[in-house]
Protein backbone atom coordinates (compact mmCIF):
# COMPACT_ATOMS: atom_id res chain seq x y z
CA UNK A 1 0.00 0.00 0.00
CA UNK A 2 1.49 3.85 -0.97
CA UNK A 3 0.20 6.63 1.29
CA UNK A 4 1.23 10.24 1.10
CA UNK A 5 -0.09 12.33 4.34
CA UNK A 6 0.01 16.13 3.28
CA UNK A 7 1.49 17.84 6.74
CA UNK A 8 1.12 21.50 4.71
CA UNK A 9 -1.21 23.29 2.93
CA UNK A 10 -0.34 26.24 0.60
CA UNK A 11 -1.12 29.84 2.39
CA UNK A 12 -2.94 32.51 0.56
CA UNK A 13 -1.75 35.70 2.26
CA UNK A 14 -4.33 39.06 1.32
CA UNK A 15 -7.64 39.26 -0.80
CA UNK A 16 -6.93 39.46 -4.20
CA UNK A 17 -8.66 41.81 -6.21
CA UNK A 18 -9.21 40.17 -9.24
CA UNK A 19 -11.35 38.05 -6.87
CA UNK A 20 -12.63 40.78 -5.04
CA UNK A 21 -14.43 42.23 -8.24
CA UNK A 22 -15.53 38.89 -9.49
CA UNK A 23 -18.56 37.50 -10.01
CA UNK A 24 -19.74 33.56 -9.11
CA UNK A 25 -22.31 31.98 -11.24
CA UNK A 26 -22.60 28.67 -9.55
CA UNK A 27 -23.26 27.38 -6.17
CA UNK A 28 -20.04 26.14 -3.87
CA UNK A 29 -20.32 22.64 -2.23
CA UNK A 30 -17.50 20.87 -0.26
CA UNK A 31 -17.32 17.12 -0.17
CA UNK A 32 -19.19 15.52 2.96
CA UNK A 33 -18.78 12.06 1.97
CA UNK A 34 -17.33 8.71 0.36
CA UNK A 35 -17.47 8.38 -3.03
CA UNK A 36 -15.83 6.88 -6.05
CA UNK A 37 -15.01 8.56 -9.82
CA UNK A 38 -13.44 7.23 -12.74
CA UNK A 39 -10.98 10.27 -12.32
CA UNK A 40 -9.91 12.13 -9.92
CA UNK A 41 -8.27 15.73 -10.43
CA UNK A 42 -6.67 17.77 -7.15
CA UNK A 43 -6.55 21.19 -8.07
CA UNK A 44 -8.95 24.21 -9.58
CA UNK A 45 -6.23 26.22 -10.87
CA UNK A 46 -6.01 26.36 -14.73
CA UNK A 47 -4.21 22.95 -14.72
CA UNK A 48 -7.09 20.90 -13.37
CA UNK A 49 -9.74 22.52 -14.60
CA UNK A 50 -8.19 22.36 -17.96
CA UNK A 51 -7.37 18.46 -17.13
CA UNK A 52 -11.08 18.17 -16.42
CA UNK A 53 -12.57 19.55 -19.78
CA UNK A 54 -9.90 17.78 -21.76
CA UNK A 55 -10.95 14.87 -19.93
CA UNK A 56 -14.24 15.01 -20.61
CA UNK A 57 -13.82 16.00 -24.25
CA UNK A 58 -11.95 12.34 -24.51
CA UNK A 59 -14.07 10.39 -21.73
CA UNK A 60 -17.40 12.08 -21.94
CA UNK A 61 -19.06 9.26 -20.22
CA UNK A 62 -16.58 8.69 -17.40
CA UNK A 63 -17.47 10.49 -14.01
CA UNK A 64 -14.68 12.55 -13.35
CA UNK A 65 -14.41 14.69 -9.60
CA UNK A 66 -12.37 17.42 -8.56
CA UNK A 67 -11.31 18.60 -5.51
CA UNK A 68 -10.02 22.17 -4.50
CA UNK A 69 -8.89 22.99 -1.51
CA UNK A 70 -10.33 26.70 -1.03
CA UNK A 71 -12.87 28.39 -3.17
CA UNK A 72 -12.19 28.35 -7.00
CA UNK A 73 -10.36 31.78 -7.98
CA UNK A 74 -9.34 32.47 -4.30
CA UNK A 75 -5.81 30.67 -5.03
CA UNK A 76 -3.40 31.22 -7.25
CA UNK A 77 -5.04 31.14 -10.52
CA UNK A 78 -7.12 34.25 -9.68
CA UNK A 79 -4.07 35.93 -8.35
CA UNK A 80 -2.02 36.20 -11.38
CA UNK A 81 -1.56 38.95 -13.67
CA UNK A 82 -3.50 37.19 -16.25
CA UNK A 83 -1.56 37.40 -19.70
CA UNK A 84 -1.88 34.27 -22.37
CA UNK A 85 1.20 35.01 -24.06
CA UNK A 86 2.55 32.75 -26.54
CA UNK A 87 5.66 34.01 -27.39
CA UNK A 88 8.81 33.54 -25.02
CA UNK A 89 8.61 34.44 -21.66
CA UNK A 90 10.83 33.45 -19.01
CA UNK A 91 11.16 34.97 -16.17
CA UNK A 92 14.28 33.09 -14.34
CA UNK A 93 16.36 34.42 -17.57
CA UNK A 94 16.86 37.50 -17.76
CA UNK A 95 15.42 38.67 -21.08
CA UNK A 96 12.89 37.21 -22.92
CA UNK A 97 14.61 37.23 -26.01
CA UNK A 98 14.80 33.73 -28.00
CA UNK A 99 17.56 31.52 -27.66
CA UNK A 100 17.82 28.25 -29.45
CA UNK A 101 15.39 28.32 -32.61
CA UNK A 102 14.08 25.50 -33.01
CA UNK A 103 13.33 24.69 -28.78
CA UNK A 104 11.40 28.19 -29.28
CA UNK A 105 9.57 27.56 -31.98
CA UNK A 106 7.60 24.43 -30.36
CA UNK A 107 7.07 26.48 -27.74
CA UNK A 108 5.34 29.29 -29.35
CA UNK A 109 2.93 26.13 -30.85
CA UNK A 110 2.52 24.39 -27.95
CA UNK A 111 1.54 27.99 -26.24
CA UNK A 112 -0.38 28.98 -29.21
CA UNK A 113 -2.32 25.48 -28.46
CA UNK A 114 -3.12 26.20 -25.03
CA UNK A 115 -4.10 29.62 -26.18
CA UNK A 116 -6.78 28.17 -28.66
CA UNK A 117 -8.08 25.33 -26.04
CA UNK A 118 -8.70 28.61 -23.79
CA UNK A 119 -10.73 30.43 -26.53
CA UNK A 120 -12.75 27.82 -27.30
CA UNK A 121 -13.47 27.69 -23.76
CA UNK A 122 -14.46 31.23 -23.49
CA UNK A 123 -16.43 30.98 -26.69
CA UNK A 124 -18.47 27.78 -25.50
CA UNK A 125 -18.91 29.07 -21.54
CA UNK A 126 -19.71 32.57 -23.07
CA UNK A 127 -17.27 34.77 -20.92
CA UNK A 128 -17.18 38.11 -21.89
CA UNK A 129 -14.81 39.78 -24.07
CA UNK A 130 -13.71 41.77 -20.39
CA UNK A 131 -12.97 38.02 -19.20
CA UNK A 132 -10.68 36.98 -22.39
CA UNK A 133 -9.55 39.31 -24.71
CA UNK A 134 -7.22 38.54 -27.70
CA UNK A 135 -5.77 42.04 -27.62
CA UNK A 136 -1.73 40.82 -27.47
CA UNK A 137 0.85 42.26 -25.04
CA UNK A 138 2.86 45.03 -24.55
CA UNK A 139 6.87 45.14 -23.54
CA UNK A 140 7.53 49.01 -21.86
CA UNK A 141 10.24 50.24 -21.93
CA UNK A 142 11.27 53.12 -18.93
CA UNK A 143 14.55 53.43 -19.00
CA UNK A 144 17.95 52.62 -21.20
CA UNK A 145 18.05 49.01 -19.73
CA UNK A 146 14.08 48.31 -20.85
CA UNK A 147 14.76 50.08 -24.35
CA UNK A 148 18.06 47.75 -24.76
CA UNK A 149 15.96 44.45 -23.78
CA UNK A 150 13.36 45.20 -26.07
CA UNK A 151 15.65 45.57 -29.00
CA UNK A 152 16.89 42.38 -28.03
CA UNK A 153 13.77 40.96 -28.03
CA UNK A 154 12.69 42.05 -31.07
CA UNK A 155 16.01 40.99 -33.07
CA UNK A 156 15.65 37.68 -32.21
CA UNK A 157 11.84 37.21 -32.94
CA UNK A 158 12.42 39.24 -36.24
CA UNK A 159 15.15 35.66 -36.91
CA UNK A 160 12.09 33.60 -36.21
CA UNK A 161 9.36 35.20 -38.32
CA UNK A 162 7.12 36.64 -35.57
CA UNK A 163 4.90 39.78 -36.44
CA UNK A 164 5.70 42.95 -33.62
CA UNK A 165 5.58 46.65 -33.58
CA UNK A 166 8.03 48.83 -31.66
CA UNK A 167 6.43 51.72 -29.98
CA UNK A 168 7.81 54.83 -29.19
CA UNK A 169 7.52 56.98 -26.16
CA UNK A 170 4.37 59.37 -27.94
CA UNK A 171 2.67 55.79 -28.50
CA UNK A 172 3.01 54.64 -25.09
CA UNK A 173 2.17 57.82 -23.53
CA UNK A 174 -1.13 57.97 -25.78
CA UNK A 175 -2.14 54.32 -24.33
CA UNK A 176 -0.83 54.94 -20.88
CA UNK A 177 -1.40 58.51 -20.62
CA UNK A 178 2.24 58.14 -18.86
CA UNK A 179 5.53 59.78 -19.83
CA UNK A 180 6.75 57.48 -18.14
CA UNK A 181 7.81 54.77 -20.96
CA UNK A 182 10.11 55.69 -23.41
CA UNK A 183 9.28 52.78 -25.89
CA UNK A 184 7.44 49.61 -26.06
CA UNK A 185 7.37 46.23 -28.05
CA UNK A 186 3.53 45.08 -29.09
CA UNK A 187 2.95 40.98 -30.26
CA UNK A 188 -0.51 40.50 -31.17
CA UNK A 189 -0.97 36.99 -30.24
CA UNK A 190 -1.34 37.16 -26.48
CA UNK A 191 -4.80 36.94 -24.54
CA UNK A 192 -5.67 39.15 -21.55
CA UNK A 193 -7.84 37.63 -19.00
CA UNK A 194 -9.76 38.58 -15.90
CA UNK A 195 -8.22 35.49 -14.17
CA UNK A 196 -10.19 34.81 -11.51
CA UNK A 197 -13.65 35.58 -14.20
CA UNK A 198 -12.22 33.31 -16.44
CA UNK A 199 -11.39 30.21 -13.82
CA UNK A 200 -14.89 30.66 -12.48
CA UNK A 201 -16.27 30.92 -16.00
CA UNK A 202 -14.37 27.48 -16.69
CA UNK A 203 -15.85 25.78 -13.60
CA UNK A 204 -19.33 27.28 -14.16
CA UNK A 205 -18.97 25.54 -17.60
CA UNK A 206 -17.57 22.40 -16.73
CA UNK A 207 -19.67 21.95 -13.19
CA UNK A 208 -22.31 20.26 -15.78
CA UNK A 209 -20.11 17.45 -16.65
CA UNK A 210 -17.51 17.45 -13.89
CA UNK A 211 -18.17 16.74 -9.63
CA UNK A 212 -16.38 20.02 -8.39
CA UNK A 213 -15.70 19.73 -4.67
CA UNK A 214 -14.87 23.35 -3.49
CA UNK A 215 -12.80 24.13 0.54
CA UNK A 216 -12.24 20.21 0.40
CA UNK A 217 -8.28 19.38 1.07
CA UNK A 218 -6.49 16.29 0.07
CA UNK A 219 -5.17 15.54 3.44
CA UNK A 220 -3.93 11.86 2.15
CA UNK A 221 -3.67 10.01 -1.14
CA UNK A 222 -3.13 6.40 -0.38
CA UNK A 223 -3.29 3.39 -3.38
CA UNK A 224 -4.38 -0.04 -2.31
CA UNK A 225 -4.42 -2.70 -5.77
CA UNK A 226 -5.05 -0.48 -8.41
CA UNK A 227 -7.36 2.10 -6.67
CA UNK A 228 -6.16 5.37 -5.24
CA UNK A 229 -8.04 7.13 -2.53
CA UNK A 230 -7.87 10.64 -1.60
CA UNK A 231 -9.05 12.02 2.28
CA UNK A 232 -10.60 15.46 2.87
CA UNK A 233 -11.51 16.83 6.10
CA UNK A 234 -15.55 15.01 5.77
CA UNK A 235 -15.08 12.96 2.98
CA UNK A 236 -12.69 10.84 0.63
CA UNK A 237 -12.98 9.86 -3.18
CA UNK A 238 -11.48 6.67 -4.68
CA UNK A 239 -10.52 6.10 -8.47
CA UNK A 240 -7.99 4.01 -10.60
CA UNK A 241 -6.62 7.50 -11.94
CA UNK A 242 -5.13 10.60 -10.06
CA UNK A 243 -4.44 14.01 -11.82
CA UNK A 244 -1.78 16.28 -9.69
CA UNK A 245 -2.46 19.69 -10.84
CA UNK A 246 -1.45 21.45 -7.83
CA UNK A 247 1.82 23.51 -8.99
CA UNK A 248 4.65 23.68 -6.29
CA UNK A 249 2.67 21.83 -4.29
CA UNK A 250 3.49 18.51 -5.88
CA UNK A 251 6.42 18.03 -3.35
CA UNK A 252 4.14 17.86 -0.51
CA UNK A 253 2.90 14.83 -2.20
CA UNK A 254 6.28 13.24 -2.26
CA UNK A 255 6.88 14.06 -5.68
CA UNK A 256 9.78 16.42 -7.32
CA UNK A 257 11.19 17.36 -3.49
CA UNK A 258 13.91 19.03 -4.29
CA UNK A 259 13.95 20.09 -7.47
CA UNK A 260 11.20 23.18 -7.60
CA UNK A 261 11.44 26.72 -6.31
CA UNK A 262 8.06 28.19 -4.82
CA UNK A 263 8.13 31.38 -5.81
CA UNK A 264 5.78 34.21 -4.39
CA UNK A 265 4.82 37.30 -6.32
CA UNK A 266 3.12 40.55 -5.29
CA UNK A 267 0.00 42.64 -6.37
CA UNK A 268 -2.55 45.57 -5.57
CA UNK A 269 -5.33 46.99 -6.79
CA UNK A 270 -6.42 50.36 -6.39
CA UNK A 271 -9.58 51.64 -5.89
CA UNK A 272 -12.54 52.30 -8.41
CA UNK A 273 -12.20 56.00 -10.07
CA UNK A 274 -14.19 57.70 -13.03
CA UNK A 275 -13.08 58.64 -15.93
CA UNK A 276 -14.15 62.17 -14.98
CA UNK A 277 -11.68 62.18 -11.85
CA UNK A 278 -8.65 60.43 -13.50
CA UNK A 279 -9.20 59.48 -16.95
CA UNK A 280 -7.44 61.97 -18.94
CA UNK A 281 -4.14 61.17 -16.62
CA UNK A 282 -4.13 57.55 -17.39
CA UNK A 283 -5.01 57.09 -21.38
CA UNK A 284 -6.89 54.49 -22.87
CA UNK A 285 -10.12 52.43 -20.61
CA UNK A 286 -8.09 49.62 -20.75
CA UNK A 287 -4.55 48.83 -21.97
CA UNK A 288 -1.75 46.41 -20.36
CA UNK A 289 1.61 46.59 -20.03
CA UNK A 290 4.95 44.09 -18.83
CA UNK A 291 7.74 45.21 -18.16
CA UNK A 292 10.86 45.01 -20.46
CA UNK A 293 12.52 43.84 -17.83
CA UNK A 294 11.04 39.99 -16.38
CA UNK A 295 12.06 41.77 -13.35
CA UNK A 296 10.32 45.32 -13.51
CA UNK A 297 6.58 46.14 -13.02
CA UNK A 298 3.22 44.86 -14.65
CA UNK A 299 0.55 47.23 -15.08
CA UNK A 300 -3.07 47.25 -15.91
CA UNK A 301 -5.88 49.60 -16.02
CA UNK A 302 -9.15 47.61 -15.98
CA UNK A 303 -12.43 49.12 -16.26
CA UNK A 304 -15.30 47.25 -14.51
CA UNK A 305 -19.58 48.74 -14.18
CA UNK A 306 -18.00 51.66 -15.98
CA UNK A 307 -15.20 52.86 -13.01
CA UNK A 308 -11.43 52.20 -13.81
CA UNK A 309 -8.83 50.63 -11.43
CA UNK A 310 -5.20 49.84 -11.94
CA UNK A 311 -3.37 46.89 -11.19
CA UNK A 312 0.65 46.67 -10.03
CA UNK A 313 2.30 43.83 -9.64
CA UNK A 314 6.11 44.15 -8.74
CA UNK A 315 8.92 41.89 -6.96
CA UNK A 316 9.43 38.12 -6.37
CA UNK A 317 10.52 36.25 -2.78
CA UNK A 318 11.39 32.30 -2.27
CA UNK A 319 9.22 30.75 0.00
CA UNK A 320 9.86 26.58 0.77
CA UNK A 321 7.43 26.89 3.47
CA UNK A 322 4.45 27.62 0.72
CA UNK A 323 3.30 30.50 2.93
CA UNK A 324 4.50 34.54 3.04
CA UNK A 325 3.45 37.39 6.19
CA UNK A 326 0.67 39.92 6.04
CA UNK A 327 3.50 42.10 7.08
CA UNK A 328 5.21 41.26 3.81
CA UNK A 329 2.69 42.06 1.68
CA UNK A 330 1.68 45.32 3.08
CA UNK A 331 5.43 46.14 3.04
CA UNK A 332 5.69 45.29 -0.64
CA UNK A 333 2.57 47.16 -1.21
CA UNK A 334 4.13 50.65 0.04
CA UNK A 335 6.50 49.49 -2.13
CA UNK A 336 3.74 49.08 -5.53
CA UNK A 337 2.61 53.24 -4.65
CA UNK A 338 5.64 54.11 -5.12
CA UNK A 339 5.81 52.32 -8.46
CA UNK A 340 2.75 53.92 -9.45
CA UNK A 341 2.84 56.95 -8.28
CA UNK A 342 6.21 57.75 -10.31
CA UNK A 343 4.19 56.69 -13.25
CA UNK A 344 0.98 58.48 -12.13
CA UNK A 345 1.50 61.53 -10.19
CA UNK A 346 -1.91 62.69 -10.41
CA UNK A 347 -3.05 59.67 -8.19
CA UNK A 348 -0.53 59.67 -5.52
CA UNK A 349 -3.51 59.78 -3.16
CA UNK A 350 -5.58 57.14 -4.85
CA UNK A 351 -5.62 54.23 -2.03
CA UNK A 352 -5.09 50.43 -2.59
CA UNK A 353 -8.05 48.41 -2.00
CA UNK A 354 -6.58 45.40 -2.04
CA UNK A 355 -2.60 43.55 -2.17
CA UNK A 356 -2.10 40.61 -2.31
CA UNK A 357 0.09 37.51 -2.64
CA UNK A 358 0.26 34.49 -5.31
CA UNK A 359 2.19 31.80 -5.58
CA UNK A 360 4.06 30.61 -8.80
CA UNK A 361 6.39 27.38 -9.50
CA UNK A 362 9.80 27.13 -11.59
CA UNK A 363 12.58 24.77 -12.08
CA UNK A 364 16.34 25.45 -12.40
CA UNK A 365 16.11 24.00 -16.26
CA UNK A 366 12.52 25.91 -17.04
CA UNK A 367 10.84 22.60 -17.22
CA UNK A 368 7.29 21.56 -15.87
CA UNK A 369 6.54 18.59 -13.59
CA UNK A 370 4.79 16.79 -15.65
CA UNK A 371 4.29 12.41 -16.31
CA UNK A 372 3.46 9.61 -14.75
CA UNK A 373 4.74 9.56 -11.13
CA UNK A 374 3.24 6.32 -9.68
CA UNK A 375 1.04 4.01 -11.56
CA UNK A 376 -2.49 5.82 -12.30
CA UNK A 377 -0.71 9.22 -10.44
CA UNK A 378 -0.13 11.93 -13.01
CA UNK A 379 1.57 15.11 -12.51
CA UNK A 380 0.74 18.63 -14.79
CA UNK A 381 2.97 20.84 -12.40
CA UNK A 382 5.48 23.72 -12.80
CA UNK A 383 4.38 26.46 -15.02
CA UNK A 384 7.52 28.75 -14.99
CA UNK A 385 6.03 31.24 -14.44
CA UNK A 386 3.23 31.53 -16.74
CA UNK A 387 0.55 29.57 -15.23
CA UNK A 388 -2.51 31.05 -17.71
CA UNK A 389 -0.57 29.03 -20.51
CA UNK A 390 1.56 26.25 -19.31
CA UNK A 391 -0.78 24.83 -16.87
CA UNK A 392 -3.42 25.07 -19.12
CA UNK A 393 -1.42 23.07 -21.87
CA UNK A 394 -0.02 20.68 -18.86
CA UNK A 395 -3.80 19.93 -18.11
CA UNK A 396 -4.23 18.91 -21.57
CA UNK A 397 -1.29 17.17 -22.42
CA UNK A 398 -1.87 15.27 -18.96
CA UNK A 399 -5.34 14.06 -19.97
CA UNK A 400 -3.95 13.31 -23.43
CA UNK A 401 -1.53 10.85 -21.54
CA UNK A 402 -3.57 9.33 -19.15
CA UNK A 403 -5.78 8.51 -21.70
CA UNK A 404 -3.62 7.31 -23.86
CA UNK A 405 -4.38 9.76 -26.75
CA UNK A 406 -1.23 9.99 -28.74
CA UNK A 407 -0.50 13.09 -30.86
CA UNK A 408 2.79 15.10 -32.00
CA UNK A 409 2.64 17.68 -29.18
CA UNK A 410 2.29 14.77 -26.13
CA UNK A 411 5.42 13.23 -27.80
CA UNK A 412 7.24 16.46 -27.46
CA UNK A 413 6.21 17.69 -24.39
CA UNK A 414 6.76 14.20 -22.83
CA UNK A 415 10.42 14.58 -24.26
CA UNK A 416 11.30 17.35 -22.00
CA UNK A 417 13.74 16.38 -19.32
CA UNK A 418 12.25 16.25 -15.55
CA UNK A 419 13.40 19.59 -13.25
CA UNK A 420 17.21 19.42 -12.28
CA UNK A 421 17.81 19.63 -8.47
CA UNK A 422 18.28 22.73 -6.30
CA UNK A 423 21.10 22.84 -3.94
CA UNK A 424 20.02 22.02 -0.43
CA UNK A 425 18.67 24.02 2.29
CA UNK A 426 19.37 26.92 3.67
CA UNK A 427 21.55 27.03 0.61
CA UNK A 428 18.78 27.34 -1.83
CA UNK A 429 16.66 29.54 0.00
CA UNK A 430 20.23 32.17 0.75
CA UNK A 431 21.22 31.71 -3.49
CA UNK A 432 17.92 32.30 -4.96
CA UNK A 433 16.57 35.37 -2.77
CA UNK A 434 19.89 36.62 -3.23
CA UNK A 435 19.99 36.20 -7.14
CA UNK A 436 16.08 37.92 -7.45
CA UNK A 437 16.86 40.79 -5.36
CA UNK A 438 20.10 41.28 -7.47
CA UNK A 439 17.74 40.95 -10.64
CA UNK A 440 14.98 43.22 -9.30
CA UNK A 441 17.75 45.76 -8.30
CA UNK A 442 19.10 45.71 -11.51
CA UNK A 443 15.72 46.29 -13.08
CA UNK A 444 15.75 50.25 -11.94
CA UNK A 445 13.54 51.79 -13.51
CA UNK A 446 11.56 49.33 -15.33
CA UNK A 447 9.92 48.21 -11.36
Amino acid sequence: MTRHRIKRLPVDTGTSGWEAISRRTFPTQSLEKDITADWLIIGGGFAGLSAARRLNQLRPQDRIVLLDACEIAKGPAGRNSGFMIDVPHNLSSGEYSVADEKITRTEIRHNRLAIRFAAQAAAEYGLSPATFDPSGKVNAAAGERGLTLNDNYSRSLTAIGEDHTVLDAKQMEEMTGSSYYRGGLFTPGAVLIQPADYVRGLAGGLSRAVSIYEQSPVLELSKQNRTWKAKSCRGSVSAPKVILGVNGHIQSFGHFEGRLMQIFTYASMTAAFSRDRFGTDTGAERWAVLPADPMGATIRKIMVNGMSRIVVRTRFTYDPSLQVSENRVKGIARDQRRSLSARFPALADLPMEYSWAGALCLSRNHVPAFGEVEEGLYSACCENGLGTVKSTLAGMMVADLATGTTSPELAEYSSQPEPTRLPPEPFAWLGVNAVIRLQELRAGREG
